[in-house]
């Protein structure tokens, strides 16, 4: 797919794909530059409404800037989205996610750049992006959107006992005006985390980044857009493509 001057530096392919997750394929959206070469990877974790059109755009986004994004689908079975997030254990989220890191360091993957890789969690995908980077070597940058930050004393892990050692970049993007969480949790969490940056969007609310979603903000999701992608060029190592001319 040709890429437009001001979407980005490459041309993509992406489409749904089933991911070899433990025993079983699970669906999935990959997303990468179509040439020749390797290149950073990016975890695009879903929020509460599991995979949706937004996981598969933000994919599309970090491909055409040189990245392979991939997204996988963490719920199971036909219930609603709380339901659904209420059922997936934690442990059971960071090992699905070790599980996909196996699929890209194996044998059968000749894109990647480096094992070490990104993550990107909106919403409750969020905390398990943070529980990954505060526990797997492997995850060399962090990105949370409107994430919650407490209210979690019910699950197996509480993510705000991470902020103080995270050993990665972090970035953080949160709404003025987001309903469901706190202002003072993003403050708290920037000053528990003094080496990544929790920013606030004034007049932005939950779910900002998401062009389908109700709180939608062009404004804040186009500057956090571009903020992404420098974050991930600026802390994962670079593509090495392959010149074929």
């Amino acid at each position: 797919m040709a890429v437009l001057s001001h979407e980005g530096t490459h041309p993509i392919m992406y489409g749904s794909w089933p991911l070899p997750v433990g025993s079983q394929h699970r669906p999935g959206y990959i997303a990468r530059p179509d040439a020749a070469g390797r290149f950073p990877v990016v975890l695009v974790l879903p929020s509460l409404n599991g995979l949706t059109s937004f996981e598969k755009d933000m994919c599309r986004t970090l491909a055409r800037s040189g990245f392979v994004a991939i997204s996988l689908e963490f719920y199971r079975g036909d219930v609603s989205p709380l339901e659904s997030y209420s059922t997936l254990d934690d442990a059971r989220a960071i090992t699905d996610i070790d599980e996909l890191h196996d699929f890209i360091v194996s044998s059968d993957v000749d894109w990647n750049v480096s094992a070490d890789i990104g993550v990107l969690g909106t919403d409750v995908g969020g905390r398990f992006a943070i529980i990954a980077a505060g526990t797997r070597p492997w995850v060399k940058a962090l990105v949370v959107g409107y994430t919650p930050l407490t209210g979690d004393d019910e699950r197996h892990f509480q993510v705000a006992k991470y902020l103080d050692h995270l050993p990665v970049p972090v970035l953080g993007l949160y709404g003025r005006d987001d309903e469901l969480i706190d202002n003072s949790t993003v403050d708290e969490a920037q000053r528990r985390n003094d080496h990544g940056q929790w920013l606030l969007y004034q007049d932005a609310g939950h779910d900002f980044l998401d062009v389908e979603a109700q709180g939608f903000d062009p404004d804040s999701a186009a500057d956090a857009t571009a903020r992404i992608l420098a974050f991930f060029h600026a802390t994962l190592p670079p593509a090495e493509e392959e010149d074929l001319g």
